[in-house]
């Protein structure tokens, strides 16, 4: 990446009209085949939060159209959705539930919400939903729900921030609306760097970048004319588009062959991705021993086909709340209080950090499984866990509560 820089800086010009989109296309075309996605259909944003706004900002809404999202969406793609219904006639549409339910009860459960509006005389107008949920970190059954889009005349958009170099993903296969799928996350590409996939179908759907740029092509107008500075090209406007969006340091995307080839290096993506996904579940079966817990987990077994897992924290709701609320916490905020403390210790006394949530009336740990860890890591990190829960139990966090 500081090769890529040092050339943008070294020769800016030459750099962002002739260099940058020939290296930009080796990168899209490197990806095109870990995706097995026709070249014209990727394109690159900074991260899934930008590509699900880019789709939310673009489509037109007429009064009764709806949103629908489910509870364990991204917190800031909620946050758009609601934006978007604050701007526009759109309604959002949220499906309720906690985590262990089956997948089989998550797409039922999709189709008669879908069914339940359209009899009220609205219409779901587009889904979002995750590949592998962020917290809770499990998967969700997006091949089933991008069918089932399909089947009720449903835009589908998979938010894949956990997608590529994280699962299996076949687009080609999958053929969902929109997709867009984090590099720095599981592919090893720095950040932000994610891929955003539209079929030929639904890029006319997509007229405007976030924030809008060069590329846009305006409407027609008598005798007005725009002038786009960029070297004239044969790409397709929605190539075009996505190509250059305001000046930022786009090294990340170019670095997407580099990633590709070092993962094909250590044993390729099958490898890889058996790997990780083994040690997931043998390392949250071997925390949950350490810590005499439990792993977050459903009957079918679904949640945890991927390179994260859940294990539940040794802490008892009702004795840590009471302790904490005799402390000066308010109740509404015991949950949030003590994860928040336990987040900053990992960080200042045990050198780490592991993604703590409050959720189902417990605390959890999500656990992350990649090629340069093996199960001894995971036993440090339950043995820490357990250490930490016990400081909890003392009261420790209170401390921080009489200096503010």
């Amino acid at each position: 990446m500081r090769g890529f820089q040092d050339q943008a800086e070294a020769r800016p010009d030459e750099f962002i009209r002739y260099t940058y989109p020939k290296l930009l296309d080796e990168s899209r075309a490197a990806i095109s085949k870990v995706l097995h996605a026709p070249v014209e259909t990727l394109v690159f944003v900074p991260n899934a939060t930008t590509g699900v706004n880019t789709v939310l900002r673009n489509l037109i809404f007429k009064p009764g159209e709806q949103i629908l999202y489910f509870a364990t969406i991204y917190g800031a793609c909620e946050k758009s959705v609601t934006y978007i219904t604050e701007t526009t006639p759109a309604e959002a549409v949220k499906i309720n539930y906690t985590y262990p339910v089956e997948d089989d009860w998550l797409v039922a459960e999709f189709k008669r919400t879908v069914a339940a509006e359209k009899s009220k005389g609205n219409s779901v107008k587009i889904a979002i939903f995750d590949t592998v949920v962020s917290l809770p970190g499990v998967r969700m059954p997006f091949e089933r729900l991008t069918e089932a889009c399909r089947e009720l005349g449903v835009l589908s958009c998979v938010d894949a921030a956990h997608g590529v170099g994280h699962i299996e993903l076949d687009l080609g296969k999958l053929d969902p609306d929109f997709l867009v799928s984090n590099c720095h996350k599981w592919l090893f590409a720095p950040r932000g760097c994610a891929i955003f996939y539209v079929p030929f179908r639904n890029q006319p759907l997509l007229r405007s970048t976030l924030p809008t740029s060069h590329g846009f092509v305006p409407r027609p107008k008598p005798g007005v004319t725009y002038h786009n500075p960029f070297p004239a090209s044969s790409k397709s406007p929605f190539i075009l588009n996505f190509e250059f969006v305001g000046t930022i340091d786009n090294a990340p995307y170019l670095c997407i062959p580099a990633a590709i080839r070092y993962r094909a290096s250590i044993g390729g993506e099958q490898k890889i991705l058996s790997y990780c996904h083994d040690l997931a579940a043998s390392a949250a079966t071997r925390v949950a021993e350490i810590l005499g817990t439990e792993v977050l987990q459903n009957e079918t077994g679904t949640l945890t086909k991927c390179c994260l897992s859940n294990v539940r924290l040794p802490l008892a709701l009702t004795s840590v709340e009471r302790v904490a609320v005799e402390g000066g916490v308010e109740k509404g905020n015991v949950g949030s209080f003590v994860r928040d403390w336990m987040s900053k210790v990992l960080i200042d006394d045990y050198d780490t950090f592991m993604a703590l949530f409050f959720y189902g009336g417990g605390w959890w740990v999500r656990l992350s499984a990649q090629v340069y860890l093996d199960m001894g890591d995971f036993e440090w990190a339950g043995e820490r866990l357990k250490e930490l829960c016990g400081r909890v139990e003392k009261g420790e966090y209170l401390q921080v509560k009489s200096k503010l």
